[in-house]
């Protein structure tokens, strides 16, 4: 069995609904803490405990925007966190969080004006994560 497919149902077992956590940075990193962390780092850096063995390089979270020509699009990290975009670039280890982290619906404009939508929990993810982009 995959190493993260282990991590995966202990990671569904663990996470709980959440309220009201849209716009918030600090329930933002500790949904991250929770949900995140054991691969990405609780700082984001990619150096989480079980990174070392995935078959794939964990991505260090906080150069998003840096690799991104200084773009952090808060709608793609909401699809690459929920499992619409990226699996296949991820060689199918990073679980898609969608159905995991569920709360109550929240809508971002995404490109060109278009709506996207998530949960509280994603976005207050991808919230703490738009606030620890390094240059």
């Amino acid at each position: 069995m995959h190493p993260f497919a282990v991590a995966g149902v202990v990671l569904c077992a663990a996470l709980q609904p959440a309220t009201g956590l849209a716009g918030s940075e600090d329930a933002g990193q500790a949904v991250f803490a929770e949900a995140c962390a054991s691969c990405h780092g609780a700082n984001a850096k990619g150096n989480g405990p079980h990174a070392a063995m995935l078959s794939v390089p964990v991505p260090d979270l906080t150069s998003f925007a840096r690799r991104n020509d200084g773009d952090f699009d808060r709608a793609r990290v909401v699809r690459l966190i929920d499992g619409r975009e990226g699996l296949a670039a991820h060689g199918g280890p990073m679980p898609m969080f969608g159905g995991l982290l569920t709360g109550p619906s929240v809508v971002i404009d995404g490109p060109g004006g278009s709506p996207v939508t998530t949960t509280a929990p994603i976005l207050a993810i991808v919230d703490w994560l738009a606030s620890v982009q390094e240059p």
